[in-house]
């Protein structure tokens, strides 16, 4: 590892687990990297020293105030401010990654990003300084750096803001278990729903459907981003077959269709037509799934950017790209309308409310 990051390597064991051959396996991510002493982890920013795992803790290499319809969470707090804090590192090597700036930092030399010293207690009072209502781990892969993310959060929740991942989902039960109690909200890229491309990524597609699944049945408010990449990932059967998959988890998982423009190393396939979102959005409604958005294309997807009572079809929040220009969604989380439930979380902590109970939260892993 680099040696500026060496400096904020935290001894932990929370996700460590012994194995039978000596070696420490590292649950924070589905690669279950088994490690002797002195051995580093396939993201490059955990390893092992002794008893314990070094993990990175105690810096950000990019802090933003974003809108949380960036992140995108579309049935959150609509219009808040999430305080955006990220780290370095992943456990994927996507070769379309926006942010591989910081994310593939230990691995391209073309990446790199300075890092600021910082701690916990800091970066709250940052974001209630800000007014934001929202605290967020993204930028690199979050998971890798759980343990950073566990005591912001815990801090965060005692000053009544709420938690939030923005995730490849690649996770752990275990690391999901251990982020539970101080989370709120899980916002997963389910990339493709074939194994045979997750592969060429670096990651497994079980583990994140295992995830979703996870999530929902932990209670923990999710919503799905699919990037659909021409050539890729944006043949008809495949996005029926990921919508398919939500609807069994949950109806009432919000799913997220966005658009792709070439970055990084990706930059042969041509950008996303607006056609390919809509047809996506169909089969997601086909499926059963009551709320699919399209992104990255505003004002180009007709009404897909709103939310829409399922019920009686009003229209409850109105979007373009990340600002609202009309939230109705009742403190109770209901249509005015019709009473109908919207399911979401519509109120901050520090109001009292907690997350409107759906079939989302209830969900079981039946079916992954």
């Amino acid at each position: 590892m680099d040696s500026t990051l060496d400096r904020f390597a935290q001894p932990r064991r929370e996700l460590a687990v012994a194995h039978p051959s000596g070696k420490l396996v590292c649950v924070a991510c589905a690669h279950r990297c088994k490690l002797a002493d002195g051995a580093r982890g396939v993201c490059l920013v955990r390893g092992r020293s002794g008893d314990a795992l070094t993990v990175p803790w105690g810096y950000t290499a990019g802090v933003a105030i974003d809108p949380i319809e960036k992140k995108p969470f579309f049935h959150l707090l609509p219009g808040a401010r999430a305080l955006s804090f990220g780290m370095l590192g992943c456990d994927l090597h996507c070769a379309y990654c926006q942010n591989w700036f910081t994310s593939q930092t230990l691995r391209d030399p073309r990446a790199g990003g300075e890092v600021e010293p910082t701690d916990p207690e800091t970066l709250v009072a940052a974001a209630i300084a800000r007014h934001c209502e929202v605290v967020t781990s993204t930028y690199n892969e979050p998971l890798i750096t759980s343990e950073w993310a566990h005591d912001v959060f815990v801090q965060a929740r005692e000053a009544g803001l709420v938690t939030t991942f923005v995730s490849n989902g690649h996770a752990t039960s275990e690391v999901l278990d251990y982020l539970a109690p101080v989370m709120d909200a899980y916002k997963v890229d389910l990339k493709s729903f074939s194994p045979k491309t997750y592969a060429a990524l670096g990651g497994k597609l079980q583990a994140v459907l295992d995830t979703i699944a996870g999530l929902a049945a932990r209670g923990i408010w999710v919503e799905v981003v699919t990037l659909i990449v021409p050539g890729l990932n944006d043949a008809p059967e495949e996005l029926r077959e990921i919508a398919s998959f939500l609807a069994s988890v949950s109806p009432d998982i919000p799913w997220h269709v966005t658009a792709f423009h070439p970055d990084y190393k990706m930059t042969g396939p041509p950008a996303t037509p607006v056609r390919t979102l809509i047809e996506a959005a169909d089969a997601g409604r086909r499926a059963g799934l009551r709320f699919v958005y399209a992104g990255n294309l505003s004002g180009r997807v007709g009404d897909l950017e709103d939310t829409h009572c399922p019920s009686c079809g009003t229209t409850l929040i109105r979007r373009s790209g990340f600002t609202v220009y009309e939230a109705r969604v009742t403190a109770e989380g209901t249509c005015p309308s019709c009473g109908g439930a919207i399911p979401g979380r519509w109120n901050s902590r520090s109001q009292g409310a907690g997350l409107s109970r759906s079939r989302n939260n209830r969900a079981t892993a039946a079916g992954v």
